[in-house]
């Protein structure tokens, strides 16, 4: 399975189970980089945010009241983990050790901070003589070193900061792109939208 597929078979299952179509944040991608790195299986990722919805759905019933709406991947991480042990315990028939390390929930603040780094290269690395890509990667490095803090910025934080640094860069590159790019830019992006629609339907 290439680098696409991974993302976006989660992605289509995300968006399937919470019933409707939502944007990944930055956190959320961030969260499927680290499961793939880790190598951790797809399926194992599509069971636990399965287990992680059923659950939601079941308590949604008891309560016989509208809970939150999900709108987060990282709120699947926990069950995602399970997941990935029962299918490991499955596959070797080993039982479970008690002082087994607990699976890492791929939120770690060393991840967070490596993650934001190679982020703030890559803007670096980039070919542009914007001043706002580079603004962009100093501001990724700070907040890289801000989560090696004793006490790191708290997820939902971080999780906003990055919302608005991404809204900056995609406003500067569209300001600085021709009529042309824009309207490639454009046709990807509505192509897209209709492939999503086509395969997570909205709930009814």
């Amino acid at each position: 399975m290439n680098y696409f597929e991974y993302f976006s078979e989660i992605e289509q299952r995300f968006s399937r189970r919470r019933g409707s179509i939502l944007l990944l944040s930055t956190l959320d991608w961030a969260l499927i980089e680290t499961w793939r790195e880790a190598g951790i299986p797809l399926e194992a990722v599509l069971r636990g945010i399965d287990d992680a919805f059923d659950k939601y759905e079941a308590r949604s019933q008891r309560i016989k009241g509208r809970l939150r709406k999900v709108n987060g991947l990282a709120w699947c991480a926990q069950a995602v983990m399970q997941a990935t042990e029962e299918m490991a315990e499955a596959a070797t028939g080993a039982q479970k050790a008690e002082a087994r390390e607990s699976a890492a929930s791929g939120f770690e603040s060393e991840r967070v901070a490596a993650y934001l780094e190679r982020n703030a290269a890559a803007l670096e690395a980039a070919a542009t003589t914007l001043s706002q890509i580079f603004e962009a990667a100093q501001r990724l490095r700070e907040l890289a070193a801000a989560m090696r803090y004793e006490k790191p910025i708290p997820l939902d934080e971080l999780d906003r900061t990055l919302t608005v640094l991404e809204e900056r860069v995609i406003s500067a590159l569209y300001s600085a792109a021709s009529e042309e790019e824009l309207t490639i830019l454009r046709t990807q992006a509505d192509s897209s939208l209709r492939h999503i629609a086509a395969v997570c339907p909205p709930c009814s």
